[in-house]
């Protein structure tokens, strides 16, 4: 199938099919006239792509752990012994990570609640609990 298609049916823009091939992570054949030729397999290919980018893994994290997986209904499933391993350490990170977003926010909060009650209407909203003093 040619770009046209793979973009329907997999809803991934032109733009990105192209940077997955770029990063490794996509290898459509190609015709003589230098147009991309796409298979079945890589319309998969794209959807494990997705499915890994929204885990939170990176482009080049991908690149190691797509020959790795494999499909078995609607999940991934490792197939290689260090992957696993890998796949945890990417996990710790992606915890540290909300920790650090969570205690940031915390901070955010704080300040907030120390505004005076004037400004308690100009606040966002998003969870920040008036400051007993506002109330």
């Amino acid at each position: 199938m040619r770009m046209k298609e793979m973009v329907q049916r997999t809803g991934v823009h032109e733009r990105l099919l192209r940077y997955y091939e770029q990063q490794g992570l996509l290898a459509p054949t190609r015709l003589p006239s230098g147009y991309r030729e796409y298979s079945d397999a890589d319309v998969e290919t794209v959807r494990r792509i997705r499915s890994l980018l929204t885990a939170g893994l990176s482009t080049t994290v991908i690149a190691q752990v797509l020959p790795c997986v494999a499909d078995d209904s609607d999940h991934l499933v490792p197939m290689c012994p260090d992957l696993v391993r890998q796949l945890q350490g990417e996990r710790q990170r992606i915890t540290q990570e909300i920790e650090a977003l969570q205690a940031s926010r915390a901070m955010l909060d704080t300040v907030l609640n120390a505004a005076p009650s004037a400004f308690a209407s100009e606040q966002p909203t998003g969870g920040v609990t008036p400051s007993p003093a506002a109330a």
